[in-house]
């Protein structure tokens, strides 16, 4: 019998917590264990915070959106507006020109047809601006029946009244008068420098051969 295994010191707690079974099992398990939990969190935590900022970026970009596509309905209902009023415009010209071609047909079943639809001009005198020709025909129409108003000639008044209602002039030939007489005026009625550089800017002339022209001279020889 040996006696040597009785007098060996008794194992003390730290020797006894070294069982096999102690060693064999993980050291720190629940120290990973919530690492990871907390490592699982942060990521879940990240992602959320992501979809987040996405969300506020996409809201955004659908608000601005939602803008414009408010801005495109009302120009539409703006274009929609200006197309029903040129439809309109349309309508009328086209009503007026079927008075027009009515009246037309009329004149050509009378026998005095040419005498009352068309005048004829001069080709060889061109109009310096579009409607020139109709414009001082109408202003010439206008004077005669003021005077056949004052001459008591009222058939002739009425006739030139017809003419004067059917045909609303333009207006050009006015205003280049007025352009005109308010050169002059502007320049104290000196066919000066100025005057007479501005006066060949339009084409007008301010001599008859060697003589110098007065104002109204030009005015008249003009328009």
């Amino acid at each position: 019998m040996n006696f040597e295994e009785f007098l060996k010191p008794a194992p003390t707690e730290e020797e006894n917590a070294r069982t096999p079974e102690a060693e064999e099992a993980p050291v720190g398990e629940a120290a990973v264990v919530e690492t990871a939990a907390a490592e699982s969190i942060e990521v879940q935590k990240a992602v959320v915070e992501s979809l987040a900022a996405e969300k506020v970026e996409q809201d955004e970009i659908i608000a601005d959106l939602r803008r414009a596509n408010d801005a495109l309905k009302g120009q539409c209902d703006a274009l929609k507006g200006e197309i029903a009023a040129l439809r309109r415009t349309l309508e009328e010209k086209d009503a007026a020109l079927a008075n027009v071609g009515d009246v037309l047909a009329k004149n050509a079943d009378s026998a005095l047809s040419n005498k009352v639809a068309l005048l004829d001009r001069d080709t060889d005198v061109p109009d310096r601006f579009p409607g020139e020709t109709r414009e001082h025909v109408l202003e010439v129409i206008r004077e005669a029946r003021d005077k056949a108003e004052a001459d008591g000639c009222s058939r002739r008044a009425q006739v030139l009244e017809g003419v004067l209602m059917a045909n609303e002039p333009e207006g050009t030939l006015a205003e280049r008068r007025a352009a005109l007489e308010k050169l002059f005026a502007d320049n104290g009625n000196i066919v000066s420098g100025p005057v007479i550089a501005a006066l060949e800017k339009m084409g007008i002339s301010h001599k008859k051969g060697e003589d110098y022209l007065l104002p109204s001279e030009i005015i008249k020889r003009t328009y």
